[in-house]
């Protein structure tokens, strides 16, 4: 994928038509390289908010006594690409940085680290869970994440063992009646299979219900509870009942520890929307994203025209005038309004088109390089992060209202909030404009009135 990487735009240098030259390139957020003329030179590779500026600083003539980087005698090539928002500048210097370096430098220059994930290892004949940020084929499927740290992980993971009665111990086991087990053991907080206190297919059920509940999001467990509870209830069996109350919000609390994002990485599926590079021509893009099994495809542009961004006031208490933000698709006019060029027909089609991008994981570093900028991006605080993140319903379908209204968003920005109506001034100011006998805003009143009567 990055092996393959180009730039958009390719620009030879002359020092003397410098002035020329970046007067031609847009101040608009990208990534650019500055290639030297000599083949083995290296390029200078790096992303930015405002390509010209920043040229700028290279690339002008030096002033005196500046100990400030100029490349200006150096550089024989400008390649650049124009970007949309700081989550495409990542991936596409990542993608520069492969092609001209190779995957070590650019995962160094970049500074990727794979995340950290929880691995049960349902392969052995005793699972177990623990934390790990190494991949590997064997393990993909049992994978769960990423999390956006360590600690994060063996936080959720202990809560989730404090649920069940899951082998905690690093050995591979040998049972036999004479083992000295461990203290999970003398705590009642482990089956003990070393000691064979358990059957094989006892200790089998009990790893299958952990894989259900990282699979669930503990839905698994809390279904069983409340069933249990209500059980309970029914039976007047009313301390059992706040019993298994109070496992029902310890299981909740533990599964409140992990985001809706982690999940099995074969499974991990989720569509970023972020704002689109400028263009002039068609202002109302947005760019798309997808993430699948792990691995990030795209931009693809989606187009939100026909989308509506509407916002009413709020002020007014619970009239028909006073509903919340709503961003409505609605049809447009002329050729574009046949059924084939809907916004939602368009955003499925985009949908398609990056589904066929993304092809089997088969390269484990890939993997964990897309991985690592994702967590990068996501686990930022939401004040700080750029773009919207949407997972598929649990049907497998995608829940396209909601993606036309994030892109529009993207595209477009949140609509203006209108002002808000003052409703005793206004019926002050119907009143004197009446006496006064204005007739040419006389229509506003009018207006008025029919509002009054929704209320």
């Amino acid at each position: 994928m990055g092996l393959t990487f180009h730039f958009d735009h390719i620009v030879p240098f002359e020092p003397e038509r410098a002035e020329e030259i970046l007067r031609a390139v847009p101040a608009l957020p990208g990534v650019f390289a500055l290639c030297g003329a000599r083949e083995g030179d290296e390029p200078y590779l790096t992303r930015t908010a405002d390509l010209r500026r920043r040229m700028r600083r290279l690339l002008d003539p030096p002033e005196s006594q500046s100990k400030r980087l100029n490349l200006r005698e150096k550089v024989a090539r400008i390649e650049y690409c124009v970007t949309g928002s700081e989550f495409e500048s990542s991936l596409v210097l990542y993608q520069a940085a492969v092609a001209l370096f190779g995957y070590t430098e650019a995962r160094r220059r970049l500074k990727l680290h794979t995340p950290y994930f929880l691995r049960l290892t349902m392969e052995n004949a005793y699972p177990r869970v623990y934390s790990t940020n190494r991949l590997s084929k064997r393990g993909l499927p049992h994978l769960y994440g990423p999390f956006p740290s360590r600690a994060a992980a063996e936080r959720y993971c202990d809560a989730v063992l404090d649920l069940f009665k899951l082998r905690r111990c690093w050995e591979d086991l040998e049972p036999y009646p004479g083992h000295p087990g461990c203290v999970y053991g003398e705590m009642k907080k482990c089956m003990e299979p070393c000691k064979q206190a358990c059957t094989p297919e006892e200790y089998a059920a009990e790893a299958r219900a952990v894989e259900a509940f990282f699979d669930t999001h503990g839905e698994s467990r809390l279904a069983v509870i409340e069933q249990e509870r209500e059980q309970a209830s029914a039976e007047m069996e009313f301390e059992k009942a706040a019993a298994l109350h109070g496992l029902w919000q310890k299981v909740k609390a533990a599964a409140a520890l992990a985001d809706e994002m982690v999940q099995p990485i074969p499974k991990l599926r989720a569509l970023i929307v972020q704002a689109a590079a400028e263009d002039r021509e068609r202002p109302e893009q947005a760019a798309l994203f997808l993430l699948e099994g792990g691995c990030i495809a795209g931009p693809e542009r989606l187009s939100t025209l026909g989308v509506r961004a509407v916002k009413e006031q709020t002020s007014v208490g619970s009239s028909l005038f006073a509903q919340p933000l709503m961003l409505q698709a609605v049809p447009l006019e002329g050729e574009a309004g046949t059924p084939a060029d809907s916004p939602e027909v368009r955003a499925a089609a985009v949908l398609a088109v990056l589904e066929a991008r993304v092809g089997k994981v088969n390269d484990l570093a890939l993997l964990s390089d897309h991985l690592s900028l994702f967590k990068r991006w996501y686990y930022r605080p939401e004040k700080q992060r750029t773009g919207e993140v949407f997972l598929p319903n649990a049907d497998g379908g995608w829940p396209m209202r909601r993606i036309l209204r994030g892109a529009a968003r993207a595209a477009l920005g949140e609509p203006k909030k209108m002002a808000e109506t003052q409703r005793e001034a206004a019926k002050g100011a119907k009143t004197k404009i009446l006496h006064e006998g204005r007739p040419d805003v006389e229509r506003v009143v009018v207006v008025a009135d029919k509002r009054e009567k929704l209320d």
